[in-house]
């Protein structure tokens, strides 16, 4: 399978903003291993702005523009060092992508993307992609890498977005807050209940949220592309997704059967 698999904030750093070692370790063991069985991989990564705010020991994610840019300078130069480092040892090559709402706006830089993202696959290397949070405002930003990488999955004919999150799929409430909210383990209509569930809410240090998720859903599903949800504090659930098992909530393209 070609797999894009976006990494939420939540679930590659602590609270504080520093990475969670343990997780991303297990994180890149296991994408490196679904490489080496022969599936081809694309991250989509959050969490250059929250390890910047780590890194220069801010006390919380700015709000102004400029600060936050600046942090996402500082924090995504981290998080390509340390995905560089993880995956090396598995002998892997990772590749840098930058990108902003511009960028899919024109043909020509569209077109480029593709390009280059499908010669690093058959190169072998491992494309990991971000928003230019560095040079992206309010007119070219894409809003958040749910969006991005469900946009970043279509582009690359991927047979599978998987979104990485701290929740382990679509409830029929907020479990957080319901102790009665069941999981639902697939969805292959967006509906306007469906919808309703979403909410608006991400973390402190993300820009996401289910209602995120649900957007990103839709875009795949109107474009041939399966969509999971599950939550990414268990990397080795990543083989039972591989093996065909039920993990989180799937979201099935139009006209695909289960």
């Amino acid at each position: 399978m070609r797999i894009v698999v976006k990494i939420g904030t939540s679930t590659l750093t602590h609270g504080t903003g520093r990475l969670n070692i343990r997780r991303t370790e297990a994180l890149c063991r296991v994408l490196g291993d679904l490489k080496n069985a022969g599936h081809e991989v694309i991250i989509v990564s959050s969490g250059a702005i929250a390890m910047g705010v780590g890194k220069l020991a801010l006390k919380e994610r700015p709000q102004d523009i400029p600060t936050k840019q600046a942090a996402a300078a500082v924090g995504q130069s981290e998080l390509m060092y340390t995905y560089d480092r993880l995956f090396s040892e598995y002998h892997h090559t990772v590749a840098q992508i930058l990108l902003t709402g511009d960028d899919f706006g024109h043909a020509d830089r569209l077109a480029n993307f593709r390009n280059t993202l499908l010669r690093l696959l058959d190169l072998g290397a491992l494309p990991i992609i971000n928003e230019n949070d560095t040079v992206s405002t309010d007119e070219i930003k894409v809003g958040d890498n749910d969006t991005l990488s469900a946009v970043v999955a279509v582009n690359a004919d991927a047979d599978l977005l998987v979104l990485l999150s701290d929740i382990d799929g679509l409830y029929t409430a907020d479990p957080h807050r319901s102790a009665e909210a069941t999981l639902i383990p697939e969805v292959r209509e967006i509906t306007d209940e469906i919808r309703a569930l979403g909410g608006n809410e991400g973390t402190a240090l993300g820009t996401g949220g289910m209602k995120t998720k649900l957007h990103a859903a839709e875009i795949c599903m109107q474009n041939g592309v399966d969509m999971i949800i599950f939550n990414g504090s268990e990397p080795d659930r990543l083989y039972d997704l591989t093996d065909g098992k039920p993990v989180g909530t799937r979201f099935y393209a139009r006209g695909r059967k289960a």
